[in-house]
């Protein structure tokens, strides 16, 4: 694990699988368990791939929320982001997601996609404040529920890292 940087009380940890140990692994797993109706992955088989990226905002040793993303040539797509329901409201999410916005720009990331529950306000709120679009939406993505998702995009400049402006495919209500 390395240490990055510090939000309010918490620090942000990037977590790389020859560094992951059963700990950690487990907080991420319980993490999301509690902020998730149904859990969608495991964080031991999600870090075993090479691709994969995740940080970790922790408070001393306990850690409060995670991200993972995977890191394919010139994108990164964000797959879950989730904060324990006692630390929401802390601004952990905003401070992951601008952590791996970075790591997008020292990379060298032309798009950085995700999905989100059409329901989900506060989340696009995070977003669209970050500079995405919405792109599109695939309906029923979720099986929970049989949700739609709302495909969101934020474009860089590869080589200054700078956002690029966008504007949405599809109309939303936020």
């Amino acid at each position: 694990m390395k240490r990055e940087a510090t939000t309010s009380t918490a620090s942000l940890v990037q977590l790389t699988a020859d560094a992951a140990d059963d700990a950690a692994l487990d907080e991420i797993d319980a993490i999301a368990s509690a902020a998730f109706d149904v859990p969608q992955f495991s964080a031991r088989e999600e870090l075993r791939r090479p691709w994969t990226r995740c940080w970790i905002a922790r408070e001393g040793r306990r850690a409060l929320a995670f991200l993972i993303a995977w890191h394919v040539v010139d994108e990164l797509h964000v797959l879950n982001i989730a904060t324990c329901p006692r630390a929401r409201r802390r601004g952990l999410a905003t401070s992951l997601m601008r952590r791996s916005l970075e790591y997008a720009q020292q990379q060298q990331v032309r798009l950085l996609l995700l999905e989100v529950r059409r329901s989900n306000r506060a989340a696009i709120r995070l977003y669209r404040k970050l500079g995405f679009t919405a792109m599109g939406v695939r309906p029923r993505y979720y099986s929970d529920n049989g949700e739609d998702a709302v495909e969101m995009v934020l474009t860089l400049d590869p080589a200054t890292g700078a956002v690029q402006p966008g504007r949405d495919e599809i109309r939303l209500e936020v």
